[in-house]
């Protein structure tokens, strides 16, 4: 129970991890729904992020320390694979906002909120939720931890089927009422979650989840 090889150990911490982003979510929730923005909702959510990404990283970095990796690429040291998929998921993401304003596909829950409302502040509060802290609390969730305890089997179908499940996860984590919207982020959890393998390091799937989530915010 005491160590991350532990199957019970794992599905209580990761119980609590999930309760964790839920908290977060409902947070956002909370502020989100409210215009203009309130300081004290405002600071309710910078104290629930920062609190839970704290405790993401501390227990990422404790239970690393329990499984050997083959090998460990630092995340620029293959830059022209980095520097493809930015371009990827830039192009992509282009391309479904160019979608959207033609009423081919939905927008995304937060991009009505912030139609709704259209201020600054609301700008900048989904740039700092859905472009940075989300996805990198997801990445945890869908791709580092979640690696660490259900797929460490190093074959191909095991790596199929935890890039299959973290996709879908991370789509879950993102909650969009469109099933489109839904298939939309599923695919690209499973390039997050591809990355990982490829890399072996968390740094790349944040970045990439990171930069997806500010393009979508600012193409709005």
């Amino acid at each position: 129970m005491n160590t991350p090889e532990s199957r019970e150990g794992n599905i209580i911490r990761y119980a609590v991890y999930l309760i964790g982003y839920v908290m977060v979510f409902a947070v956002v929730k909370l502020v989100t729904r409210k215009s203009p923005l309130h300081v004290w909702d405002l600071i309710l959510f910078a104290i629930t992020a920062a609190m839970v990404l704290l405790f993401y990283g501390y227990r990422y970095i404790r239970e690393n320390r329990f499984f050997a990796r083959d090998f460990k690429l630092p995340w620029l040291g293959n830059f022209s694979a980095v520097v493809l998929m930015t371009l990827v998921i830039t192009a992509t993401r282009i391309s479904i906002s160019y979608l959207q304003s033609y009423g081919k596909i939905g927008y995304y829950d937060f991009q009505t909120i912030y139609l709704r409302n259209q201020s600054v502040n609301m700008f900048w509060f989904l740039v700092l939720v859905q472009g940075i802290v989300l996805p990198i609390l997801q990445e945890f969730l869908a791709t580092g931890f979640l690696f660490n305890y259900a797929f460490r089997r190093s074959t191909k179908q095991v790596a199929i089927i935890g890039i299959i499940v973290s996709g879908l996860l991370f789509s879950v984590l993102n909650y969009q009422s469109s099933i489109l919207n839904f298939i939309i982020e599923a695919l690209y959890g499973m390039l997050f979650a591809w990355s990982y393998m490829y890399s072996q390091t968390l740094w790349l799937p944040m970045y990439l989840s990171v930069l997806s989530g500010i393009l979508t915010v600012i193409m709005v």
